[in-house]
């Protein structure tokens, strides 16, 4: 059978580049764990599956309509019930599974909502003109607005918005020193077998699904630039950056580097 083709709607142009939304990152690098070719396109929240960025079209074959895949966590386990990547936490045990689940809504399900204030909230022109760059500006400025007053209200519901700046900093930096700290633990105990002096968050010699997601939140911080905080972050801590370098030039060399 022909392998399908696969193209991932990141929510920015096209180029041979990181861009500043942490899934659409992960969903990359998930991608090239298990070794998929894949393109790149724009897309749109309104046209995926789910109303968000980023999202999957699968074709099998040219005569049917390509198959519309959307939320990263889904993503993954349809690839791997396909047929068209492994498992990469089929070989974990049942405790590893939890620390894998744990790190990743920590990332996902609070670390995600600091860095959507850092973003919209306290960067909000750099975040509205890289976000809308393709409406002309009577509607970037019309949308953004609309935007912003929605992210506001998700941020207040689900509780950062009620947090004072200062408390989300701390908060934030907090997030990322642990994370620092389990990777350091990790890379002490590399996995038999690791390539390229590599390590990965749980210590073994492959990547998990935990790596994904913090490669995608670790590539997407480094490159946004409405993310000067949490750029400052990244870069203090020397376990967290290593991670990262590894990960790009051995997964990663067609794509710019954050430098």
């Amino acid at each position: 059978m022909a392998s399908p083709t696969i193209t991932i709607f990141r929510g920015f142009p096209a180029t041979a580049a990181y861009v500043w939304s942490p899934f659409s990152c992960k969903l990359e690098a998930r991608l090239r764990f298990a070794g998929l070719a894949y393109k790149v396109d724009q897309g749109a929240p309104p046209k995926g599956p789910r109303g968000k960025i980023p999202y999957l079209a699968v074709s099998k074959n040219s005569d049917a309509a390509p198959e519309m895949v959307s939320d990263t966590t889904f993503i993954s386990e349809k690839l791997v019930a396909d047929g068209l990547a492994e498992d990469l936490n089929g070989k974990l045990s049942p405790v590893e599974k939890a620390q894998d689940a744990a790190v990743r809504a920590l990332l996902e399900e609070k670390l995600y909502f600091y860095q959507t204030y850092e973003r919209w909230e306290q960067n909000y022109y750099t975040m509205r003109d890289k976000a809308l760059a393709a409406l002309p500006l009577p509607v970037k400025v019309l949308v953004g607005q609309l935007g912003y007053r929605k992210m506001n209200g998700t941020l207040y519901g689900q509780g950062t918005g009620r947090l004072t700046p200062e408390e989300i900093t701390k908060l934030k930096t907090e997030v990322w020193e642990n994370v620092n700290a389990l990777l350091t633990a990790s890379s002490r105990k590399r996995g038999t077998g690791a390539q390229d002096d590599m390590f990965f968050l749980l210590g073994g010699s492959k990547p998990t699904e935990a790596d994904t997601t913090l490669f995608g939140f670790v590539a997407s911080g480094l490159v946004c630039a409405a993310a000067p905080e949490t750029q400052k972050i990244i870069r203090s801590l020397p376990t967290v950056m290593d991670y990262g370098e590894k990960i790009h030039k051995h997964y990663f060399p067609d794509y710019e580097y954050w430098g």
